[in-house]
């Protein structure tokens, strides 16, 4: 069997497709995997799993003016005619799409040849390309009830957000693993893969209210440490309170599972992986997206999110220090109300996502290839 995977862009369409790929490489009869894109994202992660990695190009879609608007129509249309042709050499028995830009060409390319076509949506409103292939995919599976109403009720399932592995079991020894003293509550500030930096600055303004009271592990994005770690040094007044921030510009999965673990609280941009990576480890959370003007999707995950009752939304324009303090130590102070949000999270979250979507692909394959 050979299922082709197809998604990328950012670590939030990637990510899942390695989660359900690990499951796939334990089952008795391995299929074959590939994922097609303009680029690997991240090709150890494509060669621990055994994924074949196929080059074809794909334009962005952007929403807004840019000369590269023009250029991306003929990446995209070459890319379709790349896709016909790696994909009528492969012939995969299903394929597998996150979504995003990268997938356009494959996707098109896939109904030409009546491959069949498993997507999910990560949002809770459904990206370009997801609309695009809704009609003629085979099924779709989604992570919010909200996508719901978007797509065919027939051929559609809530099965949340494919995690890997390793995010998901809860460190035993988490703040032995980081190095960082448990005697304080330890606050998780994520920004993403490519860090957030508003969400960094206004950190930073906070740390001479926070730091006396709680540890802050700060993830800020690349080539930003530096800067971040100077500037934190002239804001802090009192000097034996700097051992308390700790900073760093992206963490692999085991590092990000033990912060999960060790967090009392957790401040996030709306990313839908980060937000079910949060629920399976049941933590409270104060997301705060990016502004709609942006991204569209990011200010619907959080609001979707935070109805379970697992987090608190704080919109970036009218965001202070004095603000996010004091939702910090609402939450962090009051352990009813962070009991209840830890109890909220593990609801929302969706474990077997991975394992799920696995054995479909599975099933479909060997109907398509009978």
């Amino acid at each position: 069997m050979r299922i082709l995977f197809v998604g990328g862009g950012t670590g939030g369409h990637f990510y899942p497709l390695i989660a359900v790929a690990e499951v796939l490489t334990q089952q008795s009869q391995k299929p074959d995997l590939y994922y097609m894109g303009p680029n690997p994202f991240d090709f150890n992660l494509l060669h621990t799993h055994g994924i074949k990695y196929v080059s074809c190009p794909a334009g962005k879609m952007r929403l807004y003016f840019s000369i590269q608007n023009f250029f991306d129509l003929f990446r995209n249309f070459f890319g379709l005619f790349v896709a016909l042709y790696k994909l009528y050499i492969i012939y995969p028995d299903v394929v597998f799409s996150k979504g995003g830009y990268t997938s356009v060409p494959v996707l098109l390319a896939a109904r030409f040849l009546r491959i069949p076509v498993v997507i999910h949506e990560s949002d809770a409103v459904p990206g370009r390309a997801n609309k695009l292939a809704k009609k003629f995919a085979k099924y779709v599976a989604i992570a919010y009830p909200e996508a719901a109403q978007f797509f065919d009720a027939s051929k559609t399932a809530i099965v949340g957000i494919p995690i890997r592995t390793e995010l998901r079991t809860i460190a035993p020894n988490p703040f032995m693993e980081l190095g960082i003293p448990g005697d304080l509550p330890l606050i998780y500030v994520t920004g993403g893969s490519l860090g957030a930096e508003r969400v960094n600055n206004l950190i930073l303004r906070c740390l001479d209210e926070l730091l006396p009271h709680y540890r802050i592990f700060h993830q800020v994005g690349p080539d930003r440490k530096d800067a971040t770690v100077q500037t934190a040094k002239s804001l802090i007044v009192d000097p034996e309170l700097q051992n308390r921030y700790f900073v760093a510009e992206r963490l692999d999965a085991a590092m990000v599972n033990n912060l999960l673990s060790a967090a009392s609280v957790v401040i996030t941009r709306a990313g839908s992986t980060t937000l079910f990576e949060i629920a399976l480890h049941g933590k409270p959370s104060i997301i705060i997206p990016i502004p709609e003007d942006i991204s569209r999707d990011q200010r619907s995950n959080a609001y979707a999110f935070a109805r379970s009752g697992a987090a608190t939304v704080l919109e970036e324009h009218n965001l202070t220090e004095t603000l996010l303090t004091s939702e910090i130590n609402s939450i962090i102070g009051n352990p009813s109300r962070r009991e209840e949000m830890e109890a909220a999270a593990k609801r929302f979250a969706l474990p077997d996502a991975a394992e799920k979507i696995a054995q479909l692909l599975l099933q479909i394959g060997e109907e398509h290839g009978s």
